[in-house]
């Protein structure tokens, strides 16, 4: 009966997984053959991999969370939470950013704890799409339409720019109760953090492609010798990804179509992000355009709304209603949801009004 159980939570935790295997299995079975992988594919696939490990690394190391243990200190706390969250996501992502930020929230004892979460959610989502390398939705874009780093940050700036002047704005007016002193005590600074900081930079340059793909063997050479530990990583989200990158060549070779509007292909993948994820409505829509600039908008637009617009969403919803000091999941749902929606409708104004200028 426990397996069972276990086997049914997994079912429901993983069910993108699951959906993507799914997908595939049929439209390869209606081709009758099996989805192709491209180059650029398998590059972009590596990427993430040694992207995923190389942040792990730092989770090990200790800097992280040190890093995120000292931003309690002195006032203005939502402030310096949700600052955190929007840049620490510009660089390490925004399923690390909210792995750091959210238990450190939740290990508070403020109040107010459930705002603050779902603020740090949606503003991960709004710093990570500022770089190329912030989530896997701009990685992808970014590697598969060859587009100039400069080109893609000035492209979306405004949309990370704008969110994060509002998030601010909405952290002064959340009153936290004065006492902060934590459980736990300061996290020590492995000397592996340094030699992860390294690595990090080396994938940075391997995504802004000053190194070769082939540098990012580095991080696997090292962690296989001397922190294996850091292999334990998401395997089953890039898994996930590998699903959808077969699906959205089936369906390119099912439809054989073009979208070349830009306002469509913004509004069907911000609206596609509702249901799938932002990850997977990228990978599906990017076979059919060149317009990269309103994919690039309408994916990261789409990670607000629902929970599972983007899997940082989830991974914040998951570690708050998990947490054995909060309660009443269904009203931080309620408020995530009302929220969430909130910033995807004035991300989906703020891209209408600008279209012209984009």
């Amino acid at each position: 009966m426990n397996q069972q159980r276990i086997f049914l939570d997994f079912l429901l935790k993983e069910w993108l997984f699951f959906a993507s295997a799914a997908g595939i299995i049929l439209t390869s079975v209606y081709l009758n053959q099996l989805p192709s992988f491209s180059r650029d594919d398998i590059q972009i696939i590596f990427i993430l991999t040694v992207l995923f490990i190389t942040v792990k690394g730092l989770e090990r190391s200790g800097l992280m969370i040190h890093l995120s243990q000292s931003l309690e200190k002195g006032t203005r706390l939502p402030l310096k939470l949700i600052c955190a969250a929007f840049f620490l996501s510009m660089f390490i992502t925004n399923d690390a950013a909210l792995i750091v930020i959210v238990p450190l929230t939740l290990a508070l004892t403020t109040d107010r704890k459930d705002i603050l979460v779902i603020l740090e959610a949606l503003a991960a989502n709004a710093g990570s799409a500022l770089t190329p390398f912030g989530n896997p939705q701009n990685l992808f874009i970014y590697w598969f339409y060859n587009i100039r780093p400069e080109t893609f940050i000035l492209s979306i700036a405004p949309f990370s720019i704008t969110f994060l002047t509002l998030f601010i704005l909405a952290s002064l007016f959340i009153k936290t109760a004065n006492n902060r002193k934590t459980n736990h005590s300061n996290s020590p600074i492995k000397y592996r953090a340094f030699i992860y900081g390294v690595l990090l930079l080396t994938v940075i340059l391997t995504i802004l492609r000053v190194l070769p793909v082939q540098a990012g063997i580095i991080v696997i050479i090292y962690v296989i010798l001397f922190d294996r530990g850091s292999l334990n990583i998401d395997y089953i989200l890039l898994l996930t990804l590998i699903c959808f990158f077969g699906i959205s060549e089936n369906m390119k070779s099912i439809f054989a179509a073009n979208l070349e509007n830009a306002g469509h292909i913004f509004i069907f993948s911000a609206l596609a992000s509702q249901v799938v994820s932002n990850v997977p409505a990228t990978l599906l829509f990017a076979k059919f355009t060149t317009q990269w600039k309103a994919l690039l908008w309408g994916a990261n637009v789409g990670g607000f709304g629902s929970l599972v617009g983007s899997l940082a969403n989830l991974i914040a919803y998951r570690l708050y209603t998990s947490h054995k000091d909060t309660h009443n999941p269904a009203a931080f749902t309620t408020k995530f949801i009302i929220i969430g929606y909130i910033a995807f409708f004035i991300g989906i104004g703020l891209y209408f009004g600008m279209e012209k200028i984009l």
